[in-house]
This record gives structure tokens, C-alpha cells and sequence, in this order.
């Protein structure tokens, strides 16, 4: 059986989901307002609540009693 090869992020789940959000906002102030612009912000709007998850998830209020 053939082996994955493991990638190391560089960079955290949240960060990658901020930039990406971020990205997509600047894309979107270009285009003239329509479906496009519609789908980018949208786009956007769920990286940023991906990103708010993983923070969220990680958070010490949710960590199982011991």
C-alpha cells in the first residue's frame, strides 16, 4: 500500500481561513454588485465563520471536565 505524504501547515486553520476571507472581500470590491460579487461575499462570509468555529472549538470552556 502506497504512502501518503504528510504536509506540515505553516500556517494555523484560522489564519488560513482569515487571509482567505480577506482575499476574497478585496476580489469582490472590484467587481460591479451581481451574482459574482454576491458569490465572493458569500465565499468570504464563510471563511470567516469557519475561522470563528476552529477559535471557538478550541476555547477552555469546552474542554471535557477531567
Amino acid at each position: 500500500m502506497e504512502q501518503r505524504r504528510r504536509f506540515k501547515q505553516k500556517l494555523t486553520f484560522f489564519e488560513r481561513c482569515s487571509e482567505e476571507a480577506e482575499r476574497l472581500r478585496k476580489e469582490a470590491e472590484k467587481l460591479p454588485h451581481g451574482p459574482e460579487r454576491d458569490e465572493l461575499e458569500s465565499k468570504a462570509h464563510q471563511a470567516e465563520t469557519a475561522a470563528g468555529m476552529e477559535l471557538w472549538l478550541r476555547s477552555p470552556e469546552l474542554k471535557s471536565p477531567k
